[in-house]
């Protein structure tokens, strides 16, 4: 009896770890991602969430009632992200911003990109029917800050008819950075993020500031 008890003490039971909706949200979040970006929005699912995370599927739905509002989560959270990283494309430092504002930009958009292409990845992707509203609200976002910033801009630069031409001039900016997004994650070419940064940032710099 004693080397049974010698022997529960040297190998004691494993147990699941355990974690509450709040912490485990981000790790199903995770998990929704990975399933996504391999298999399609379709395919996330609570059982497929469940699977992968060698888990019940109660403790996905104590994270989210439904399919529905775990996709809705995980685009909200990946849109953040990708507008944080549009948002590193703006000029900062001057309202007069110069080519290499611009350059150093896009190097900024497309470092974080490369950081974490899965949420690019998604957000480019199929969007599903259940949560097609989701998409886009990262882009409002951006073109809405790209105005604020843009809008001082040209007015240093002494634009003509600058307030008129704002909006094609910001739709420009923000395309020119999904272009540079999607060419980066092609995965077919051999641009780094330096040198696409600095070919599509002198590219915008030198439209914006000759419109």
């Amino acid at each position: 009896m004693a080397g049974t008890g010698s022997d529960a003490v040297a190998r004691p039971r494993a147990r699941a770890q355990h974690l509450g909706p709040e912490r485990r949200r981000p790790h199903v979040l995770d998990t929704a991602l990975q399933i996504a970006v391999s298999e399609g929005i379709a395919a996330v699912t609570i059982a497929a969430v469940a699977e992968r995370m060698r888990v019940t599927r109660p403790v996905v739905y104590a994270c989210f009632a439904d399919r529905v509002e775990l996709i809705d989560a995980l685009i909200q959270r990946e849109e953040r992200y990708l507008a944080r990283g549009i948002t590193d494309a703006l000029p900062r430092r001057r309202v007069e911003a110069d080519e290499t504002v611009f350059v150093e930009g896009f190097r900024a958009l497309l470092d974080t990109v490369s950081a974490r292409p899965d949420t690019w990845k998604l957000l480019y992707g199929n969007p599903d029917p259940a949560v097609a509203g989701s998409f886009g609200r990262g882009r409002r976002l951006a073109i809405e800050r790209c105005t604020r910033r843009l809008r001082p801009t040209l007015r240093a630069w002494g634009t003509a008819d600058a307030e008129r031409k704002l909006p094609a001039l910001v739709e420009l900016w923000v395309s020119a950075g999904e272009g540079a997004v999607r060419t980066l994650l092609a995965g077919d070419n051999e641009w780094n993020t330096t040198e696409l940064g600095a070919l599509v940032g002198t590219a915008v710099y030198r439209a914006l500031r000759h419109a």
